[in-house]
């Protein structure tokens, strides 16, 4: 036996709840940018450590960044995005190379 969707109040009458509408979270890119400094392999494995690439893949994406100046590394919830770049940059620093990453809404 189905519901009436009705206008609540009226005797008799049972209204089932609505659904409650929950949006998806807005996705931020974790963007990774070129410099002239860090060498070519420390970026392959830091896309390999923080983003879990297989080899070919970071290889792919480290190129991109060398010949266009940057490449979107992934794609996550804005907590995560700014966790990973930050995380990227603290190692890089760690490695003493001025690696950077920017987080852009996807």
């Amino acid at each position: 036996m189905g519901m009436t969707h009705l206008p609540a109040g009226q005797p008799g009458v049972e209204v089932a709840p609505a659904e409650p509408q929950v949006k998806p979270p807005k996705m931020y890119k974790v963007v990774m940018l070129n410099d002239d400094y860090t060498p070519m392999d420390f970026v392959v494995d830091v896309l390999r450590r923080f983003f879990s690439m297989n080899p070919e893949k970071a290889v792919k994406v480290m190129l991109q960044v060398h010949h266009d100046g940057r490449a979107v590394c992934g794609v996550y919830r804005y907590e995560i995005a700014e966790s990973k770049a930050m995380q990227v940059v603290e190692y890089a620093k760690a490695h003493e190379h001025p690696l950077q990453c920017a987080v852009e809404a996807a």
